[in-house]
């Protein structure tokens, strides 16, 4: 496999590549959040679903799960990781559906990849519109403001292609409403070792403008970003959880 496949197609290391996130504390944590907070259905979607680890959760639980992303092999392998669920490749900031759902998921600091603030909010009105009344949307969020540009958290893990090693890390310039998130990836296979470099673009927001976008349409709750616990946020971490209900 050539550095130019693996760099522009990297859909068969994905699930390498997160190999270290709690799928099952995750899904489990909102499923609770559902409990407490949404209209008790069992309509769910997925908006950045990858490859669909979070799908599987969801059906399992007994949720009629689906997923949507803009990268069609990623669908592609969620689709064989999940059979029985639905996925279609859009835009999660324009996205459409069906039928309303009763819970959306973004899981992964994937909102941010809405890339602006006004794609941030037609994401949001989006989510809103798809969603049942008294549904609930769900995702995790960083604040731009408690960003550090040296943080950086890295993990290994072997694969049949070679000793994999993945970084990344968030960095905001200090201004504006766009910030990157940068990757690093590394490969050792007989004797040899490749490098890759990337920076996805991304929105920057402050926890104070996210929830100023998000109040026309949602009643908002914020919990400390621990998916073993609900914890309200303690106005001081960078990264939070968020609980909308539809207004």
């Amino acid at each position: 496999m050539t550095g130019t496949i693996l760099y522009n197609d990297l859909s068969g290391y994905y699930d390498l590549m997160c190999a270290d996130i709690d799928y099952p504390a995750q899904s489990h944590c909102v499923q609770r959040l559902q409990q407490l907070f949404g209209n008790g259905g069992q309509r769910h979607l997925d908006l950045a679903c990858g490859t669909g680890p979070h799908v599987r959760h969801f059906i399992d639980a007994g949720y009629y799960s689906s997923g949507l992303d803009l990268n069609q092999p990623m669908l592609d392998r969620a689709t064989q990781r999940c059979p029985e669920a639905q996925f279609s490749c859009q835009d999660m900031c324009t996205f459409t559906v069906s039928e309303p759902q009763d819970l959306i998921t973004c899981f992964l600091y994937s909102i941010h990849y809405s890339s602006s603030l006004e794609r941030l909010q037609a994401c949001i009105a989006s989510a809103h519109h798809a969603l049942a009344a008294e549904g609930l949307f769900c995702f995790n969020a960083v604040d731009k403001r408690r960003i550090d540009n040296a943080s950086f958290v890295s993990h290994s893990a072997e694969h049949a292609d070679g000793l994999f090693s993945f970084g990344s890390g968030w960095h905001y310039p200090g201004e504006g409403e766009q910030q990157t998130l940068r990757l690093r990836i590394e490969r050792r296979m007989a004797g040899q070792t490749q490098h890759w470099q990337d920076e996805h673009p991304m929105v920057a927001v402050d926890f104070d403008e996210l929830q100023a976008l998000l109040a026309p349409y949602f009643e908002v709750h914020v919990f400390a970003h621990d998916y073993q616990k609900l914890l309200p946020w303690d106005g001081r971490a960078g990264n939070a959880l968020f609980a909308c209900v539809r207004r």
